[in-house]
Formats: C-alpha cells, structure tokens, sequence
C-alpha cells in the first residue's frame, strides 16, 4: 500500500535510500581514486606489498568523466520565442551561483546517475536553486509516470551528529529530527506551488530503469588494469635483484639440520668456492613488456567502451596526433558531450520553470524553453573564423555569429550597446572634423568648376576628358584641327 501519512512516507524514502546508498559511494570512490588501488592475485603478496604500493594509484575513472564535464557550461536560457537571452532567467541563475552549482550537479550525475536540484523561495519571494547529491538525497514518482513527483527527500547530518530529514509532498513540506525511538516532526509549512519543487538532473534517462553512471561499465576494466599493474610490480619488485644460483657447492647445515645461507650477496661482494667442480650462474631478468601490453589492450577497450580519445590515455607507444587527426579522433566524444547537453537541458529548463512558478510569471508554462550551452569544440581560432565568415556569406545574422564565435548573450547584447556608441563617437568626430576633400569634392565625381555640356547620360568628367585634343603622335595636321582651349 502506498505511503498516506508523512510519516510513512518518510520510512518508506529511508528505505530505499539505504538500498542505493551504497551504490552511490561506490561510484564516488572510484572517481575519487580512493577504491581497492591494487588487488593482488595472492594473499601472501597483499601481506608483503600492499604497504609497500599503498599510496601508488592508478585511475583512469576521474578522467573518463572530467573529459566530458568540462565541456558542459550553460550560458543562457531562451524562456520565450524572442532570440535574445532571458534576462530575468540570466539574473536567477546568477544569484544562485549556478555557474559553478550547475557544474558540480552534471558531475555527480555523471559520477552517481542522478543529482537534485531544490527550487524554493526565500524571505524576499525571490526564487533559490540548491543542488543535491543522491547520496543523502531520494525521490518518488507517481505511479505510471516518469516525470511527476509524489514526494522527495534529503537526510542529513548537523554538525552535532543529530540526522535531520526533509519532506517534500505536493501539499506541503515537513521537516523532522531524529530522536531516540522514532522521527520528531519539527517544521510543517504549506507547499504554495502544488507540486514537489525538486528536478532529478539525470546523467542518461532510462524508460525501465534508473539512470546510469558513466562509470557503470568502466570499472570491471579498471579493476582488470589494476590487477594487472600489480602483478606488474610484484614482478619488478623479485625481478629487482637477478636471482643468481651456484652447483657442486656443499650444502652446509647449522646444529638444527637447516641449511646454512653460504654467501651474503651485495653489490660490493665476490663470490668465490674453493671447489673446483662449482659453477655460478643467473637466471634471466624477468621480461615486464608483457604487462605493458596488456594493460594498453585494457586501455583501448576502455577507450572504445567510454568514447574517449585514445590519446587522453596515457600510452607510451603513441603518438599524440595533431591537426585534422585530432578532430576525428574526439568525434565520440563530442557526440557524448552533445547527448548529455539533450538530457541535462531538459532538467534545467524545468528548473527554470519552477522559478518563475516561485515568483509567479507565466514563464512557469515556457514549454519551449531553450538552454544556451558553450560550443563543445575546442577547434583553432583560425579554422573557426574562417567557418563564420563563410557562413555570414549565406547570410547568417551578426548576433548568431557572435555567439556561434563563443561569446555569451550578455557580451552579445553589450556588443549592440558599444557598436551604437561607436557610430554615435564616428559621426561627432565627423562633424567636429570635416573632410576638406569630401566638401569639395562633386557628389558625381567631377571636381567643381566650369560643367562643359555632353550627351544625357554622360558624366561631367567624362564629358571633358572627351573635349581634350587628341594625343600622342598624330602630327601637326591634329593639332591643327584641334587647338588646344
């Protein structure tokens, strides 16, 4: 039966809380490199090295992530059909620091699945944003639907200790304290907007299940490159010093019947037997490229499996390519990049919504939002230029080619401003110094002066240089036909 009372509503988030919490922290740990680092075929090399290795890491699982991240910025958000920017949506942004929120809520998504973002309003009625983690924080959503919600909450811990949780339901919001047998309920208050003021961000929407983290099938590989990196380093470790071994040499035995080491190797000690019939030798270094191969092949599939550039890897038989190589070998990855910016787009545009539900704007019904994200590219300034020019030859508007240039709309929207007051400066200087040539120069292009008449159509100028006399090497006779005026 489904939860009726606050109550129950609260025991039941609890619980399934619990259940993903784990998850949630797992996931946490490995971007944070702070997983199993090393794991060890045998238990007899987890006692001799793990302290040994204990600060070595190798993680690949932070950067996987960070690669994409840092290509998601939202610049700007389009409530309504006018081209420009929000500006009102610019302002709630800006005075919820969601600059930087709106990063770190994309980065756990990507890390955990899912983030949270609360839209509430504060003692002024304006609207505020906080950003959530999945791993204090739960929502639920009504049956048959993957969009509306019955109620969320957060738990957390004061600095004290004592755990305190908020209930978000669409009639009202509770808040409670955790006593000494049950939950103590503290602050009911009334729901003015009528529904849950909470926007899961997820990282990628499932239709059957729940959102996936980008870390969900890297982490059997990296488990795969750190067992193998391992072995690697318990083979450098008894490969350090070359076993060397001696035959025909007497065995000798301590009063225990254990047999007595005959030499204390050093690099600064000689081996020497009086037996002519002992022979010294070494066994051959241990060959580590093997290891090396492998763990290049477990990188590679990691690549494939992420859409990361192999070049973002580290690899010391690669070259890292250049030019033309380097935009067809990120094309996954700005595929990736794009696809995110489909999901996490949407989760900000409802945000927004709910914003202005706060302050009671019809934008709260703006279905044809648009977020503004940064271009994902990272090309050269001249390649880039040179692609605008090309598209203001077929017409494209200035404003759309500025911020195709990387410009936000604040910068495009100050940029009509100082191109006004360009003109305005031009034509005072203008009129503060006018151009003698200009003033008496023709409007057709003759200088001023006697005008000689000419045929309809023809220029003055050109009217008088046909009145000249002929020149050149025509003789007397053409000079003679026509004196010079």
């Amino acid at each position: 039966m489904a939860p009726a009372t606050p109550e129950q509503w609260l025991d039941w988030l609890y619980s399934k809380l619990a259940r993903r919490k784990s998850m949630y922290q797992i996931y946490g740990q490995y971007y944070d490199g702070f997983h199993q680092r090393l794991m060890f075929s045998q238990v007899r090399h987890f006692d001799q090295f793990h302290n040994t290795f204990d600060t070595w890491r190798d993680n690949f699982c932070g950067m996987i992530v960070d690669s994409v991240n840092e290509r998601l910025a939202v610049e700007g958000f389009r409530m309504t059909d006018e081209p420009d920017a929000d500006k009102d949506a610019h302002d709630i942004w800006q005075r919820n620091f969601m600059d930087a929120e709106s990063n770190a809520a994309m980065l756990d998504s990507m890390i955990q699945g899912v983030s949270y973002a609360v839209v509430w309003a504060n003692k002024q009625d304006q609207p505020t944003i906080t950003i959530e983690s999945a791993e204090n924080f739960i929502v639920q959503y009504k049956p048959g639907s993957r969009r509306e919600l019955d109620a969320a909450a957060k738990f957390y811990y004061d600095d004290w200790g004592r755990q305190w949780v908020t209930l978000w339901l669409p009639d009202a919001v509770y808040t409670f304290a955790k006593g000494t047998f049950s939950w103590e309920l503290k602050e009911p208050a009334k729901n003015p907007l009528g529904v849950v003021p909470v926007v899961p961000i997820t990282n990628r929407s499932r239709l059957l299940r729940d959102p996936v983290s980008d870390l969900h099938v890297v982490i059997p590989i990296q488990d795969a490159v750190n067992k193998t990196v391992a072995d690697a380093l318990v083979a450098s470790e008894y490969a350090a010093w070359p076993q060397r071994y001696v035959t025909g040499l007497e065995i000798v035995e301590d009063d225990h019947g254990n047999p007595v080491e005959p030499f204390k190797v050093a690099v600064d000690k000689l081996l020497q037997a009086e037996d002519p019939n002992a022979k010294f030798g070494q066994f051959e270094a241990a060959n580590l490229s093997n290891y090396v191969v492998l763990v290049e092949m477990l990188v590679q599939h990691m690549a494939s499996i992420s859409r990361i550039p192999f070049h973002y890897f580290v690899s010391g038989g690669g070259q890292i390519p250049s030019g033309e190589s380097i935009t067809a070998a990120e094309a996954g990855l700005i595929a990736k990049t794009r696809e995110r910016m489909l999901h996490f787009g949407e989760a900000w545009e409802a945000v927004m919504r709910l914003c202005f539900a706060v302050m009671g704007d019809a934008r709260a019904d703006a279905f044809s939002a648009e977020t503004i994200w940064r271009d994902p590219e990272n090309r050269t300034e001249a390649q880039h230029m040179d692609a605008l020019l090309k598209l203001q030859m077929i017409g494209v508007p200035r404003d759309q080619l500025l911020s195709d240039a990387g410009y936000t709309p604040q910068q495009v929207s100050r940029f009509a401003d100082m191109r006004e007051k360009d003109a305005k400066a031009a034509m005072e200087l203008a009129q503060k110094y006018p151009d003698p040539n200009a003033q008496q120069q023709d409007p057709t292009g003759d200088e001023p002066g006697n005008k000689p008449a000419g045929p309809p159509g023809m220029s003055q100028k050109a009217q008088k240089t046909a009145a000249k006399p002929p020149q050149g090497n025509s003789g007397n006779q053409a000079r003679k036909q026509n004196p010079a005026k």
